[in-house]
C-alpha cells in the first residue's frame, strides 16, 4: 500500500515548516503552569495593548451577523482605506494575513524557472513559500544587520520575478530610508517586482515613514503589503492588504478564493482605521519599551541591535537554550537560529510590567543579577 509520502509531489517532502512564537496556553500546559497571567509572551510582535477599543466594540455588534457570509469584495473598508492612502480602490486587494498576499502574489508570478532576492535575514515566510513554488531563493548578507539594497540589486539575475524589501525588517528591526530605497528603485530592472513589506511602518510617526506609495502612484512595478496585525492589534482576525497597479489586483482577484476576508475581521478593522489616539498611545508604549531594553541592553552588557519597530534582536550566547530557560521563568521570547542567528534571540515590546519581568528573568538566566 503506497504511503501518503509516496503519492506525493517529490519536492513537497523537502519543504521547511514555519515556526511560530509559542501560544501561552501551550508553554502553560507543557510546562505546569497555573495560572497563564503568571507567563508572559514577547515572541510574536503582537500589540500588548490588545485591540484598538473601537475595534472591540465593532466586533461585538459584528457577533449578531455571523452566520452570514462577508462581503467579498470588502467594499467598505476598501473605500476607507483607499481614501486614506491615496490610492484608488481599485488598486487594494485584502487577504487573510500578509502570508496569503505573499502567496497569492507568488501563484501569480513564481515557478520553477523564476526566483526571487531578499535578505538573508527577512522575514522568513518569502523563502518558504518560494520554495512551495519552487523557484530559486538568493539570499543577499545584511549590512550592519539592514537591507544592503547596492547588494541586492546585484544580486537580480534575467529569472529573478520579485524582490522582498522588509521595511521595517522582521526580525532585525532596523529599516532602510527614503533616499535608499528612491536609489535602488531608480535602477531596478523592469522585468523585476519590488514587494515592500511594511508591516510595521504605521509603528512609526509619519514623517519618518518612507513613501514608496509613490511607486505605486507612479506606475512602477511596486507592491506594497500591510496588516492591521501589527499597530492594530488584530493578528488574530488574520487581515492584511496589497496596494498594487489595477493590472496586478486584477491577475491576484482571479487566484483569491472567495470570501477569503471573514466579516468580523473587515468591522473590526474599519473601526480601527478610525482610531487615531489608539495608534499614538501604541507608538508612545513602543518608543518607551525600546528605550527601556536599550538601557537594559547596555547595562548587562548584551550586544543588540538598535530598534525601530515593537521588537528588538538581542545576542545571549545559546539562543535556542535561553528561550527554553525564559520559558520555566515564564517568559516567551523568540530564538533566531531558524534565521541563521544562534546566539540571538528576538524580544517583542510589550507594557512596562511585562517589559520588566522579562529583563529580570533574562538577568536570572544569564546570571547578570
Amino acid at each position: 500500500m503506497n504511503t501518503y509520502s509516496e503519492l506525493a509531489n517529490p519536492w513537497t517532502l523537502k519543504l521547511a515548516r514555519y515556526e511560530p512564537g509559542c501560544p501561552i496556553e501551550e508553554v502553560a500546559r507543557e510546562l505546569g503552569f497555573t495560572n497563564i497571567d503568571d507567563i508572559v509572551k514577547l515572541a510574536s510582535n503582537e500589540n500588548a495593548l490588545g485591540p484598538s477599543p473601537k475595534a472591540i466594540a465593532a466586533m461585538k455588534k459584528s457577533a449578531r451577523t455571523m452566520h452570514l457570509y462577508p462581503d467579498g469584495d470588502v467594499f467598505y473598508l476598501k473605500q476607507a482605506l483607499a481614501k486614506r492612502l491615496n490610492v484608488k480602490p481599485e488598486q487594494l486587494l485584502f487577504g487573510n494575513g500578509s502570508n496569503e498576499l505573499v502567496e497569492l502574489i507568488s501563484h501569480a508570478f513564481l515557478g520553477p524557472e523564476t526566483g526571487i532576492v531578499m535578505a538573508s535575514q527577512a522575514f522568513v515566510v518569502y523563502r518558504l513559500i518560494a520554495a512551495v513554488f519552487q523557484a530559486e531563493v538568493v539570499d543577499v548578507p545584511m549590512k550592519h544587520f539592514t537591507h544592503d539594497l547596492d547588494a541586492m540589486l546585484a544580486a537580480i539575475k534575467p529569472t529573478t520575478r520579485l524582490v522582498f524589501v522588509s521595511n521595517p525588517n522582521n526580525p532585525t528591526s532596523t529599516m532602510v530610508d527614503g533616499a535608499a530605497i528612491d536609489r535602488f528603485m531608480a535602477k531596478v530592472p523592469d522585468h523585476v517586482i519590488v514587494c515592500f513589506d511594511e508591516a510595521y511602518i504605521e509603528l512609526l510617526p509619519p514623517e519618518k515613514q518612507p513613501d514608496v506609495l509613490k511607486y505605486v502612484r507612479q506606475g512602477r512595478k511596486a507592491l506594497v503589503l500591510r496588516t492591521f496585525s501589527k499597530t492594530y492589534g488584530l493578528a488574530g482576525l488574520r487581515l492584511g492588504y496589497v496596494v498594487a497597479a489595477e493590472e496586478c489586483i486584477g491577475l491576484l482577484n482571479r487566484i483569491r478564493q472567495p470570501f477569503n476576508v471573514n466579516a468580523m475581521a473587515q468591522a473590526a478593522a474599519l473601526a480601527a482605521l478610525d482610531d487615531d489616539a489608539y495608534v499614538q498611545k501604541t507608538r508612545k508604549m513602543v518608543t518607551r519599551g525600546v528605550a527601556y531594553f536599550h538601557r537594559e541592553f547596555r547595562k548587562m552588557k548584551l550586544p543588540y541591535v538598535p530598534a525601530v519597530a515593537n521588537f528588538i534582536l538581542v545576542e545571549v550566547g545559546k539562543g535556542r537554550e535561553v528561550f527554553v530557560a525564559l520559558q520555566k521563568e515564564g517568559v516567551i521570547v523568540r530564538p533566531m537560529d531558524g534565521y541563521g542567528l544562534p546566539t540571538y534571540v528576538r524580544i517583542t515590546i510589550g507594557k512596562p510590567a511585562e517589559n520588566k519581568k522579562c529583563i529580570e528573568a533574562l538577568k536570572r538566566v544569564l546570571g547578570r543579577g
